[in-house]
């Protein structure tokens, strides 16, 4: 039975803030911000879809509340819990790829990371706030590299997640420096997603993207495209290359976007509303 709706503005959004999760796979305390909708209430067999944000310290700076409850009031998305996970001064060694480090070594907790969100932090969701189990209602985001780390965890676990959002990804992570023969090899998260064979694709998950023009000014090609913009399209594609359609990947390009919190605000409810609606097409660009 969803109650969503009917309870949804009977009260006001609600956030809960727990400074010290302690965390046995990452062996610290995690802050944890969770977002209520309005209405919220455990009703016997209900749960909300969940939504999982690396970087959640950055959340109040994209103004992400406010974001939160005016579509909620719109009725711009269903009733859900957003979680925002705080990393700390270790974020480089947490965040990145499970399968390897980058060629400087960095990520290597990142399986511990992963074991964190996976094994503990999801079943406190699920028995204390009734957040869903069903793959098709959990998405995990991020931005820069928490969105790496968001996007490597949702594409490994199908079975848990149905989709990531990837705010100005940290798509270049490479595991050999940038060779002048060949700049654009050895990235991780698109080896990963081209060689990985462990599950069935495609399936139904759902991939968001989006970049800046003015992420950066790197252009390690010098084919005139900056290098997020590149590596945000490259990896589209090799998510298209394993079968995956045009509708269930979108992208979202921000003219003069830049690399903070500030942009990722801009675009955080077009990505709210595809993640939980689909509407707006696929592969169709979106300026601000």
């Amino acid at each position: 039975m969803n109650l969503f709706n009917l309870f949804k503005k009977k009260s006001p959004l609600k956030t809960e803030h727990i400074p010290n999760w302690y965390s046995h796979a990452l062996e610290r305390d995690v802050v944890i911000d969770i977002y209520l909708p309005p209405g919220y209430r455990k009703v016997p067999n209900s749960y909300y879809p969940l939504l999982l944000l690396n970087d959640g310290q950055d959340l109040p700076r994209m103004n992400f509340k406010n974001i939160l409850k005016e579509a909620f009031d719109q009725n711009a998305v269903p009733a859900f819990i957003a979680v925002g996970i705080h990393a700390n001064q270790d974020r480089i060694r947490e965040y990145g790829t499970v399968r390897q480090v980058d060629y400087k070594g960095r990520g290597d907790w990142a399986k511990w990371h992963k074991e964190f969100v996976i094994s503990e932090l999801l079943p406190f969701l699920r028995d204390t706030y009734h957040a869903s189990s069903d793959p098709s209602e959990v998405y995990f985001a991020g931005f820069s590299l928490g969105a790496l780390s968001a996007l490597d965890i949702a594409w490994s676990e199908p079975e848990i997640f149905g989709g990531a959002g990837v705010f100005s990804g940290a798509l270049w992570w490479r595991w050999s420096d940038v060779s002048p023969h060949d700049p654009d090899a050895d990235r991780i998260m698109h080896d990963i997603i081209r060689t990985d064979n462990r599950h069935h694709r495609p399936n139904d998950q759902f991939f968001w993207f989006q970049a800046g023009t003015k992420d950066e000014d790197e252009d390690r090609n010098n084919n005139g495209v900056i290098d997020a913009i590149d590596d945000t399209l490259s990896c589209i594609e090799a998510i298209l290359e394993r079968g995956y359609s045009t509708e269930q990947v979108r992208y979202l390009e921000i003219q003069d976007g830049t690399h903070d919190p500030e942009t990722w605000g801009k675009a955080m409810p077009d990505f709210l509303d595809w993640i939980f609606h689909r509407i707006g097409g696929g592969m169709e660009t979106k300026y601000f």
